[in-house]
């Protein structure tokens, strides 16, 4: 099978791009374009960008992919002029598979949610498979009426390879960071990476640490580590400054996040949303090897946490859950967390990279057989 990506933001092909999330211009210091055959589409948008509908807008998009011959075409979210007229200029001609993250956790009024359903069912109709993420995302496509046979699972992943290798040497630099924020080697270590924003409620987490009685053994003290920027983290710091045992990194690269999970003995993302699909650094974390604690609003959760074996899931936005789930996680011993973090990696493998990509490609064939059943020979054309 021969592999084609067309990125449709071709502005950021050479620099970094600022991150609203983060407060911050990133780019990442991992290699994103190395292994597969891609290029940039022309975006032509007057103010490009992926936060407003007119922000892809690529007129070659769909003469390239024509020209090139595709067998077929994935697209990655319709939320943009540029994709949605892909979904509606290629099906019909090949066959279109869809990949979004999209979840009904999110409360919406009636009327709005009705209105949602009658415009998404329409969009839906444009494709011939919608590869699923997880579950909550499955449940979103039924919804939008794409038939159940027309649904496949493909998880929502991370390159957990990376994240689990050179343990050691992730370990010893985040013993070192421990060690510069004044963190004894026998006490636990409760932490939040991402953006501090309103979606992640990382207040909620401050708050319910804050609530937490002193931990008799095994842990000497418990301290909170927050890792990131964002909108948030000037309240955060002030609302920090009368609780003991708060500490605060700023943004890190993806280089250093294997390093990072390893500084905390769990790791929480305390998300109300709305829109907080999934949660990757979920997976990352269990990639890392740590047990997880996240709300029911993190579309992630109901996949990835096996309760009480490599994480636990708590009620979004309710701080005495959130407390007690903490406490349940601190009152275990070195070695029972360390032991959920066995079981947390272990079971990241099944949310690989490679399983996914595995999954997509069987999609991919059987889209193919079904339309041209005699095809035996040649190198298939898949377009993303």
């Amino acid at each position: 099978m021969q592999l084609r990506v067309f990125y449709t933001w071709s502005q950021v092909e050479s620099q970094g791009i600022y991150d609203a999330g983060f407060g911050a211009e990133v780019k990442w210091d991992v290699p994103l374009l190395e292994g597969y055959e891609h290029r940039f589409v022309a975006n032509v948008a007057a103010r490009p960008g992926v936060e407003h509908f007119a922000g892809l807008q690529t007129p070659s998009l769909v003469p390239e992919i024509t020209a090139w011959e595709a067998d077929a075409v994935l697209v990655y979210t319709w939320n943009s002029w540029s994709h949605l007229q892909a979904l509606r200029g290629l099906h019909g001609r090949v066959p279109v598979l869809f990949r979004g993250d999209s979840t009904l956790l999110d409360a919406r009024p009636w009327w709005r949610a009705q209105l949602r359903r009658l415009f998404l069912t329409w969009v839906y109709r444009h494709i011939d498979v919608a590869i699923a993420v997880g579950t909550a995302n499955r449940r979103y496509f039924e919804w939008c009426a794409v038939p159940p046979e027309h649904i496949a699972l493909a998880p929502h992943t991370v390159d957990v390879a990376r994240f689990a290798a050179d343990a050691a040497s992730h370990a010893a630099r985040a013993a070192e960071w421990r060690q510069q924020l004044g963190i004894a080697a026998g006490d636990g270590v409760i932490l939040f990476a991402g953006k501090l924003q309103s979606k992640k409620n990382p207040r909620l987490l401050l708050d319910a640490f804050a609530r937490l009685p002193p931990p008799a053994s095994p842990h000497s003290h418990v301290h909170l580590v927050f890792v990131g920027n964002g909108e948030l983290v000037a309240q955060l710091k002030a609302a920090a400054r009368g609780v003991p045992r708060v500490h605060f990194l700023p943004f890190q690269n993806q280089s250093a996040m294997p390093a990072v999970y390893r500084l905390g003995d769990v790791f929480v993302l305390p998300s109300q949303g709305p829109g907080e699909t999934w949660g990757l650094a979920l997976n990352e974390a269990l990639a890392s090897g740590r047990p997880i604690i996240a709300s029911d609003k993190a579309g992630g959760a109901i996949d990835l946490i096996r309760q009480g074996v490599n994480g636990w899931i708590f009620e979004s936005g309710n701080a005495d859950d959130l407390e007690r789930t903490l406490r349940a996680a601190m009152d275990l011993t070195p070695a029972g967390l360390r032991a959920m973090g066995v079981s947390a990696q272990q079971l990241s493998a099944q949310w690989s990279s490679e399983e996914s990509a595995r999954r997509i490609c069987k999609v991919f064939l059987e889209c193919l057989q079904e339309r041209t059943p005699t095809k035996s020979s040649g190198k298939q054309k898949l377009v993303q």
